[in-house]
Formats: structure tokens, sequence, C-alpha cells
């Protein structure tokens, strides 16, 4: 079975979890989305990234969220989730997708 880049998923789980908190109206179903595809992240970083990369992966994803409200106030929702979303899965395939 191959192998899914955690860059992938970690900008899914932003991506996703917004959607599925905006669209359903229901904000817990998006922290689940958001919670799910962030444990999977952090199982597989911690295989490529060991301890501290993970826990340096898993700041840029946390901090991607809350830093996305913020930045949601000057340029927007969308804009905002997609630009944290890519900066988490440029940080992901940079730190741990790359080495795999």
């Amino acid at each position: 079975m191959a192998k899914i880049p955690t860059a992938a998923v970690a900008a899914s789980g932003l991506v996703g979890g917004y959607a599925a908190a905006r669209f359903t109206r229901r904000r817990p179903l998006g922290g689940a989305v958001l919670a799910a595809a962030g444990a999977y992240c952090a199982r597989e970083w911690h295989r490529t990234a060991g301890p501290k990369g993970t826990a340096a992966l898993l700041t840029v994803y946390v901090a991607g969220f809350g830093g996305s409200h913020a930045l949601a106030k000057k340029i927007g929702a969308w804009p905002s989730v997609l630009a944290v979303a890519a900066v988490s899965a440029g940080s992901a395939y940079a730190l741990s997708d790359r080495k795999s």
C-alpha cells in the first residue's frame, strides 16, 4: 500500500476541518477532522522526523489553525485557510515527506 504524503494530509485536515465546520455549522465536527488529520500526521512525523521534528511540525499545524482566524479578518476566510494549509504542507514536505 502506498504511503500517503503527510503534506497532503496536513493541508486536507486544515481545509477539510474548516469546510466541515462551515458547511455543517457544527464546529466540533471541524475540530474532529482537524484532530484526526493531525493525529495521523503526528504518527508519521515521529517515524520520519523524530520527536523534535514532530514537535516543530505540530506547532506549525496548530499555529496555522489558530493564526488562520486572525488572518481571516484581513484577507478573508478561504484565502486564510488555504494560505496556512500551504505553509503547513510545505513544512511537512521539507521536514518529513522528503526524507521518506
